[in-house]
């Protein structure tokens, strides 16, 4: 963004693992963010000491069989065509999921990512997770749309009421026939949905 010299106030929208990533930035520069719109992710730790659920416990430290797994077989990102999802994805959807992870080199991110999930503080994403969480209350007066698909089973509706809990005037759509992907399960809703959002807070 610094490369890009935007001078305009951004419209923040984050998902999965660019929630942490992207409020990690808006903490740095809040004068820079004028809306933020939030699906299925965190930018905290797991709220009630919540466990990693045990698929991705395997892929973080079970490497021998992560390696085959993620990098040899695509077991992730394939998983996820099917398990992120409530109505089902269209195969040009999944084709374009899962193409740039075309080869063992272009997998590597996919298992890296997964096995920087930080649980203790040894872990190296540890104290920027850490930060994050402490320094959330800074964007509270930025306004907020919170999408979530109900059926996901790493971002579950405790993760969405500890949203709620830190940003109790953020607008919350949440949908119960939608998954992780929860875009891709209510595309008509959200595209309206955001659009007024824009329209009620303009830049």
């Amino acid at each position: 963004l610094d490369y890009l010299d935007l001078k305009e106030k951004l419209t923040l929208v984050v998902h999965d693992w660019g929630g942490i990533i992207g409020m990690a930035y808006a903490i740095k520069y809040p004068e820079r963010i004028k809306r933020i719109i939030i699906m299925n992710t965190a930018a905290f730790f797991p709220p009630g000491n919540k466990k990693l659920p045990l698929r991705l416990r395997i892929i973080r430290d079970v490497c021998p069989f992560a390696r085959l797994a993620v990098l040899g077989f695509n077991l992730f990102a394939y998983s996820a065509l099917f398990m992120a999802t409530k109505k089902g994805l269209s195969k040009d959807v999944k084709s374009g999921l899962i193409a740039p992870y075309n080869s063992w080199k272009n997998r590597i991110a996919t298992l890296k990512f997964v096995q920087d999930i930080p649980l203790s503080e040894k872990d190296p994403s540890y104290s920027i997770v850490k930060h994050v969480d402490e320094n959330l209350h800074k964007l509270s007066n930025i306004p907020m749309m919170i999408f979530w698909g109900s059926h996901d089973f790493v971002f579950d509706l405790s993760y969405l009421s500890e949203w709620q809990l830190r940003f109790p005037d953020a607008e919350v759509h949440t949908f119960s026939n939608a998954g992780h992907y929860v875009l891709e399960d209510e595309p008509d809703k959200i595209i309206i949905l955001v659009k007024k959002f824009l329209e009620n807070h303009p830049i």
